[in-house]
């Protein structure tokens, strides 16, 4: 299955709040055409209403694709709406968290073939990270084309196991919040030794953007990285003693934090 099947079968999607906003945003700069996606969302937003697809219309016989990006506490609503594809010729993609391929498959039978995505926020701007994970029913084409689908806000990471995905819910599903509070923090510090607010929030920002940009990109290592900034006995240094302190240091705290953040992911499985 190629994005030309999308074009010719056409893609359905439940719910398009942020995310599918950014997803069907990107699809349609592709090329992919508004009269081939139908868009089930109770409260569309006016680009949205603007777009010209297909808006909580009559859903096509046979779709390529559906995609379920609504809310997990929507999910008991929307499941019953695309119950009579399961087991057909249409793909199913989820990035809806929290809900398992277990759930999915026993709304719309386990012949039905599904892949589970954790996309994060920056997928939003199109710097997104999204892990994947097929069921039985998946073929290597289905793995594929969600690839493909979903590289249109970011990158894309395949899972061996749909456990995984706890841990990755824990690292890059949570984590932007984990860099959110490190900036106000970063900023707090500042201002504590005399910055600014506003420049104190600045320097935050850009540090911490500049950084992982440098990180993303550069051929070192981050611990190489990290290496090449700090001179012996000099600032860097300093401040290094303090954050990778054994007991009270960086380490051990986001260790719990991403194991925190896991659990309660095991917990709302659904």
């Amino acid at each position: 299955m190629t994005l030309d099947t999308i074009t010719r079968d056409g893609l359905v999607m439940l719910g398009c709040g942020k995310m599918g906003t950014a997803m069907l945003t990107s699809w349609l700069k592709q090329g992919m055409t508004t009269d081939r996606v139908w868009v089930v969302d109770p409260q569309p937003s006016a680009w949205l209403q603007a777009s010209g697809v297909h808006l909580n219309a009559e859903l096509p016989p046979d779709p390529a694709v559906i995609l379920v990006a609504v809310k997990p506490q929507m999910m008991g609503q929307a499941l019953p709406r695309i119950a009579r594809y399961g087991g057909g010729g249409s793909l199913v993609i989820s990035v809806a968290a929290g809900t398992t391929i277990a759930t999915f498959e026993a709304a719309l039978g386990p012949g039905t073939r599904m892949i589970r995505a954790m996309p994060n926020t920056p997928a939003a701007i199109g710097k997104g990270l999204t892990a994947i994970i097929g069921n039985a029913a998946a073929t290597a084409a289905d793995g594929a084309l969600a690839d493909a689908l979903l590289q249109a806000v970011g990158q894309v990471v395949r899972l061996e196991t749909e456990d995984q995905i706890d841990a990755v819910t824990g690292v890059s599903g949570s984590g932007p919040a984990y860099v959110f509070c490190m900036i106000d923090a970063l900023a707090a510090a500042g201002v504590a030794e005399g910055l600014p607010e506003a420049m104190a929030m600045r320097l935050a920002k850009a540090t911490v953007a500049g950084a992982g940009a440098l990180a993303d990109t550069a051929a070192d290592t981050p611990a190489q990285l990290r290496i090449n900034v700090t001179s012996p006995n000099g600032t860097t240094q300093a401040g290094l003693e303090v954050l990778m302190d054994e007991a009270a240091g960086l380490a051990p705290l986001i260790r719990r934090t991403v194991a925190a953040a896991a659990h309660r992911s095991r917990e709302l499985k659904g």
